[in-house]
């Protein structure tokens, strides 16, 4: 059985779009989560524009955290740490959330520590699991619009990297698609709701590296390239939008459930996590867990995109194993988990 440990930490996250606070006690329990989105301010570009999305950090993060910490109803006298978000991500985005903890940790005379993203993408499952259910080793799908990981973890800050993706992330395989069948921005959300009307079989896209020999790599350039040729025979205002959205669907979800129980029956993992934010697909959660025999979980949808609390869910077990980090930290725009 797991023990958790009493900490107070808020958590800032500032990777990409998403202007993020948070509150978290014990690594669990959310005192509050405030997000600031760019959905709208991005839309017209069809997807992040980076300088326009450090500008508007730098804009909203004082008044986030301020609300953060009011609705958490904490002084930061009650804080523990101060975490931050210091890669991966846009550069520009990563310097306006890291620069401002270091500020409070050194004002508040509080302990600072730089959390890996795809780390708080992972730990997103122990902010609504009950944590002594949660047992080693499992297999983690962090699948976003920036990364399609596998990881096997076989404990606390014990990460194996078993495959990922060999091109377009496979939310950004969501947004190009979206563009082509004029759906709206982001394109994950809007591809799944117009699949719902559509036919998966209508189209039989590819299912790239699908072979054993390839391991458990994905590629999803192929797909949106095949998706692109079809859309071509279609004269304008002619587009089967449905059953184009729901045939490139279901070729996604299965390319990223067929490597992920490969992995999953190749390592006897206890469970598979999904996280990020493609992981709140409707179809990837269903047929995940249609296929496996083995608990399949994920966050609700408003822990599966970027947000703080997930952030501090990470921070908490590297604090209370005595990590600390100095205030030299910079930002890695290209970190790995490892």
């Amino acid at each position: 059985m797991t023990k958790v440990q009493d900490t107070r930490i808020l958590a800032i996250e500032t990777s990409c779009d998403e202007t993020a606070a948070a509150v978290v006690e014990n690594g669990k329990t959310i005192r509050s989560n405030i997000i600031a989105s760019q959905t709208k301010l991005h839309s017209r570009y069809g997807g992040v524009f980076p300088e326009v999305a450090s500008r508007k950090h730098i804009e909203v993060i004082h008044a986030v955290v301020d609300q953060a910490m009011r609705e958490a109803y904490f002084g930061y006298d009650d804080l523990d740490c101060i975490a931050v978000t210091a890669g991966p991500g846009l550069v520009g985005s990563l310097l306006v959330g890291v620069n401002v903890a270091k500020g409070l940790a050194v004002a508040r005379q509080k302990p600072f520590l730089g959390i890996n993203h795809i780390e708080g993408h992972i730990y997103s499952l122990w902010l609504t699991e009950a944590v002594d259910e949660i047992e080693f080793p499992i297999l983690t799908l962090v699948v976003s619009g920036g990364h399609t990981e596998l990881y096997l973890m076989r404990g606390h800050d014990q990460y194996e990297h078993l495959g990922g993706t060999l091109d377009d992330a496979a939310g950004e395989a969501f947004d190009k698609v979206g563009r082509l069948l004029g759906l709206p921005y982001p394109g994950g959300p809007a591809i799944d709701a117009a699949a719902t009307a559509g036919n998966p079989t209508s189209y039989r896209f590819p299912r790239a590296i699908a072979q054993r020999e390839y391991g458990y790599d994905f590629s999803f350039s192929g797909l949106k390239t095949a998706v692109l040729r079809q859309t071509k025979n279609f004269s304008a205002g002619r587009l089967p939008v449905n059953d184009l959205a729901a045939s490139f669907q279901a070729a996604a979800v299965d390319s990223l459930v067929s490597k992920t129980v490969q992995a999953a029956e190749d390592h006897a993992v206890t469970a598979v996590h999904l996280a990020g934010g493609v992981s709140a697909n409707s179809a990837l959660r269903q047929t995940m867990r249609e296929t496996l025999d083995i608990p399949v979980r994920f966050p609700p949808p408003l822990l599966c995109t970027d947000n703080a609390a997930m952030i501090a869910a990470a921070a908490h077990w590297h604090f209370i194993n005595g990590r600390r980090d100095p205030l030299t930290l910079d930002v890695q725009p290209n970190l790995r988990l490892t």
